[in-house]
């Protein structure tokens, strides 16, 4: 099993290598075989994303029975579905940078840890305490496990042969994410509620035994305490706290509060001043940066880091709003509406993975990124067709393309990230990818909520039986859907229908216009080569390494 492959000089950007270079450059791929072990690796790997990207999203519509059943609030529900997404995104570059210290396998072991904690206590939860404090520390759990899983990719595989790895990887986030509802719809309505986060225990025990087993990785030599000085505190406590603070109100802003209220401002103010103090203390102060302002120097870096942001917000105000127009104006079941999201998500899954191995096959990652911005902005552009009586052959084909235009983003801009950084920033890179992406999809739905709520407030004042409503049904899309479901039929009902169509068509339009800047910027990426050798402290342990590494020790 070759997993070390000679170093080579990496091709500058835009530049081409000359024959010599090709040949040296091809020998790095075709001797490495990831191995038995490795591949058990891999699989472990992408069982856990599956399961993060599952416990993410099947809460959601299980929110209303879980509260009526432990007599919890509006609020107590809203926090419980948001908690995790909210600390799964927050602790990412946290836990890469830990990982850096301490090692991937000891963290990954943690993250499995809290995972596992928090799915018990919501599990036996007798009430909204404990189930809040079991969905955070789940959330922090979740967050370590998406961020080391990409990163321990990049470890173990050269840097052109990772497309078809992290195509699988994406594929099964999006498979998680999209029946994390139909399955939670299915287990509170058929079974219990609990069995939500009882269905993590298998996922969480094959998960810790496999990495207890296999992922052997290589030890970093230095003590505990070098390794606690290294830690940056100061620039954890910073970060942690000011992004949760720009966060928060992301969640509830246009929900529980409105917009221009202070519960809303104020703290989104003190999170962008916070951030603000953490840049300069990473740039001026900390010895051993948590997130290093290197990674931001680079152009390539920086703009697939803008793209992983947007990428994220236009597939979330999808994967948000979508379920509500089938659920308000089809009128469709929870479990049924999850089902009508399949033309756009298992296109994203498929289209991630091949477009990954395309880019293997051909060595240039740019192609895919343009290609993929052009297709979802056609695709977010065909779904403003989308009415009241759009028929289901009609909005089937109308989802397609924007689902594989995002699908192509996930692989193509991670190559971007990842051929631009330098080994020593590889890991916090990776993992800053996909807290941008997190971080995407949390504005995304604020966004969406934010031109949803103007529009659906101007439709209504068009229809003189509405507008005395305008105010209270503009508020909240989600909130809408039992309030249009209980409705007699008749023109009223059909006018409320229209006007949210009408609204959500808007999203889509707000959504096709950031696709089109995403391709306008996405044209200033360099070609950086993807024949690169591994080079990673933290590789797979070889016999070779374990005999060093116990020489090291004896020493």
């Amino acid at each position: 099993m070759a997993l070390e492959t000679p170093s080579s000089e990496v091709a500058s950007p835009t530049q081409s290598p000359g024959p010599e270079t090709n040949e040296k450059n091809d020998s790095l791929t075709e001797d490495f075989a990831l191995g038995r072990r490795g591949i058990l690796v891999f699989s472990t790997l992408a069982v856990l994303t599956l399961m993060a990207a599952l416990d993410g999203t099947s809460i959601s519509v299980a929110l209303p029975i879980i509260a009526k059943e432990l007599n919890g609030t509006a609020i107590e529900a809203f926090w419980s579905g948001t908690s995790f997404l909210l600390l799964s995104t927050v602790f990412q570059p946290s836990f890469a940078s830990l990982s850096n210290i301490f090692g991937r396998r000891p963290m990954i072991m943690t993250s499995l840890v809290f995972f596992f904690v928090g799915a018990v206590v919501s599990a036996v939860a007798k009430d909204f305490t404990y189930m809040l404090v079991g969905r955070s520390i789940q959330g922090v759990g979740g967050g370590g496990i998406i961020a080391l899983t990409e990163i321990i990719v990049t470890d173990i595989v050269p840097l052109r042969l990772r497309g078809q790895y992290f195509g699988i990887l994406s594929a099964m986030w999006s498979i998680g994410s999209v029946t994390g509802p139909i399955l939670g719809g299915g287990f509170s309505q058929n079974v219990t509620w609990r069995w939500i986060f009882y269905i993590n225990f298998p996922f969480i025990g094959v998960g810790a035994i496999f990495v207890l087993l296999f992922l052997r990785l290589n030890i970093i030599p230095t003590s505990l305490a070098q390794k606690l000085r290294r830690i940056d505190y100061i620039g954890t406590v910073v970060f942690v706290g000011s992004i949760s603070s720009f966060l928060i109100p992301l969640t509830w802003g246009g929900v529980l509060y409105s917009w221009s209220s202070w519960r809303t401002l104020v703290p989104l103010l003190i999170g962008v001043a916070g951030l603000s103090i953490f840049a300069i203390h990473q740039a001026r102060f900390a010895t051993d940066p948590i997130i290093p302002p290197t990674i931001f120097r680079n152009r390539t870096a920086t703009i697939a880091f803008i793209g992983s942001i947007l990428q994220g917000l236009v597939l979330w105000c999808a994967l948000y709003y979508l379920p509500l127009y089938y659920e308000t104006v089809k009128e469709y079941s929870p479990i049924l509406s999850g089902v009508a999201l399949f033309p756009q998500t298992f296109t994203v899954a498929p289209s991630a993975v091949v477009v990954g191995i395309l880019i293997t096959t051909f060595g240039s990652y740019r192609w895919a990124i343009w290609a993929g911005w052009a297709l979802s902005t056609l695709g977010l552009g065909l779904m403003c067709y989308i009415k009241v009586d759009t028929s289901v052959p009609a909005w089937i084909f109308l989802n397609l393309v924007s689902g594989l235009g995002l699908g192509f983003l996930f692989p193509s801009l991670a190559f971007a990230v990842q051929a631009s950084a330098t080994n020593e920033n590889l890991a916090i890179a990776v993992a800053m990818f996909s807290f941008f992406r997190a971080l995407g999809q949390a504005i995304g739905v604020a966004i969406g909520g934010v031109v949803f709520q103007n529009q659906m407030h101007k439709n209504l004042l068009s229809y003189p039986e509405l507008a005395p409503m305008a105010d209270a049904y503009s508020q909240d899309a989600a909130g809408l859907v039992q309030v249009i479901k209980a409705m007699s039929p008749g023109e009223t009902k059909s006018d409320l229908k229209a006007a949210y169509t009408d609204s959500l068509r808007i999203v889509w339009a707000v959504c096709c216009a950031v696709c089109g800047v995403a391709l306008l910027l996405s044209l200033f990426i360099q070609h950086y080569d993807l024949d690169q050798a591994l080079k990673t402290e933290q590789g797979l342990r070889t016999e070779k390494t374990q005999a060093a590494d116990e020489e090291g020790v004896k020493q």
